[in-house]
């Protein structure tokens, strides 16, 4: 049997959705798939067996938010992964490492393990000099530091995997990676997940419409835009008829909740925090009108949005900023406002709303390119082809302390 070992650091699994269809589409294809990652509300357990995957968590003290922060968050990261490879590594072992970013720091275990036979999988979530520029609105040394981080490793994978053709871009430009050994593969919805279930009227709270959002409560995600769209819709257009729901938790939701009091919005927005599936499921299919909020920046220009594809996924018409990558995933189940025009953004919000024809066609259309081309059962092979490019060898496969 084949094993593989994910690392991940920024989210718990299973919470991260991208990374546990990933394992499930590997076990599914007969490889023994631990996955080491940080705990999280919901997920303490120190290790757990779920559905056949062996998952180890480790706590992080902290979760960053300034360059220092994060070298503190990622050291410790960093060197809890470790300890828990080399355990598993002389328990189960594993013929592969398949590391999730962020951090770009994983390629140094990789790198170890590659000198053991092992092969290195790296599997590009994020851009990281991009995000780094994104949050802190400069370069400078942290952002050289990333570049060579980043092309470093490239250098120890194998082969990687990127979520868009941007991506891939990046990899064969900036990583000097061959063209073969990088493969594309998205962060399709389930539908097995993404139900369409029946609306909840209460989440509208007396108002006729609602307007729904899923992600991160992150500076870069938006959402003092999209509050200020708010502040816009009901104070400028004079539109009271319209609720907002906001699912997720992250490092600004206290802050965001202060904003909307701020604007005086706060009764036309409700914040759910990091709520079990069937609560996000149960906003998102009572909305009428779904909105992705992220910032026009470099990062997120280049960048495939899971809530985008989850929307689709239910049949909901979106209003997002004009970004490159959202409109090739979105096509025609979006609307697009002017990148970073908050105004603009709760305008066109309010036109969707008034056009339930409209919203109709959107959403089928979003649902039906998922069904027909986005799901996750058509990125499933790409996953499959990616690891079969490694050619894991019968010696490879028999040098285990095991």
């Amino acid at each position: 049997m084949r094993r593989v070992l994910i690392l991940v650091e920024n989210l718990p699994s299973p919470f991260d959705r991208r990374v546990w269809q990933e394992a499930c589409t590997l076990r599914d294809a007969g490889y023994q798939v631990s996955i080491v990652c940080p705990t999280g509300r919901g997920y303490d357990k120190k290790h757990e067996v779920l559905d056949g995957i062996a998952i180890w968590r480790y706590d992080l003290p902290l979760e960053g938010s300034g360059a220092l922060g994060y070298l503190v968050e990622y050291g410790i990261a960093l060197f809890c992964t470790f300890w828990l490879s080399a355990r598993i590594f002389w328990t189960r072992g594993f013929d592969v490492i398949h590391a999730c970013n962020p951090p770009d720091l994983f390629f140094l275990i990789g790198a170890f393990y590659k000198l053991l036979g092992r092969k290195f999988v790296f599997d590009h979530h994020d851009a990281n000099p991009e995000l780094y520029e994104a949050k802190f609105g400069r370069r400078g040394v942290a952002w050289h530091a990333l570049r060579l981080l980043e092309r470093l490793t490239f250098r120890v994978a194998d082969v990687s995997i990127a979520t868009n053709e941007s991506y891939r871009r990046i990899a064969v430009g900036r990583g000097g990676m061959a063209a073969e050994r990088v493969f594309v593969v998205r962060s399709g919805p389930s539908l097995e997940r993404m139900k369409q279930v029946a609306p909840v009227p209460a989440l509208k709270c007396g108002k006729k419409y609602l307007v729904g959002y899923v992600g991160v409560m992150g500076a870069q995600e938006g959402i003092h835009l999209l509050l200020r769209a708010v502040k816009h819709v009901v104070r400028t257009l004079k539109r009271t008829d319209i609720h907002f729901g906001l699912v997720g938790g992250g490092t600004s939701l206290e802050e965001m909740r202060a904003l909307a009091q701020e604007l005086g919005v706060d009764d036309y927005v409700t914040f759910t925090g990091r709520v079990p599936d069937a609560e996000m499921l149960a906003m998102l299919n009572t909305a009428d009108v779904c909105v992705n909020a992220d910032v026009a920046n470099a990062m997120n220009d280049i960048s495939t949005m899971n809530k985008v594809m989850e929307y689709m996924a239910l049949g909901k018409p979106m209003v997002q900023f004009d970004l490159t990558e959202g409109r090739v995933s979105a096509q025609q189940a979006s609307l697009y406002a002017r990148k970073n025009d908050a105004l603009d953004m709760g305008a066109k919000i309010v036109e969707l709303i008034d056009d339930p024809e409209r919203r109709r066609r959107m959403g089928a259309f979003g649902r039906r390119r998922v069904i027909e081309e986005l799901e996750w059962r058509y990125e499933a092979p790409k996953l499959l082809a990616a690891y079969n490019a490694l050619g894991i060898s019968k010696w490879q496969k028999a040098f285990s302390p095991r």
